[in-house]
């Protein structure tokens, strides 16, 4: 969801908003009451909520180190404790 900077031209007041592309612009400033809150150019900013792919492969951060491979079992010693296997 798009994050939208907005700004009343009546008293200053700043605010960012988090809303739908497909939702209609807000107007009236909830500082003053007027209707001369308008939406400012800015930087692109959203949220992802939910699972998905950036959850799984960019959400940690640093990337994880490749897995190491396993080796074979340290052999183990029969009943009369010879290391035949």
């Amino acid at each position: 969801m798009p994050i939208y900077d907005y700004q009343c031209t009546s008293c200053g007041f700043k605010k960012e908003v988090m809303r739908k592309v497909s939702e209609p612009s807000l107007t009236v400033c909830p500082e003053c009451t007027k209707d001369t809150f308008a939406k400012q150019v800015s930087a692109p900013a959203f949220q992802l909520n939910g699972t998905g792919w950036y959850a799984t492969d960019f959400k940690g951060g640093a990337p994880k180190p490749p897995s190491e491979t396993k080796s074979e079992p340290a052999p183990s010693a029969c009943a009369t404790g010879c290391a035949c296997h």
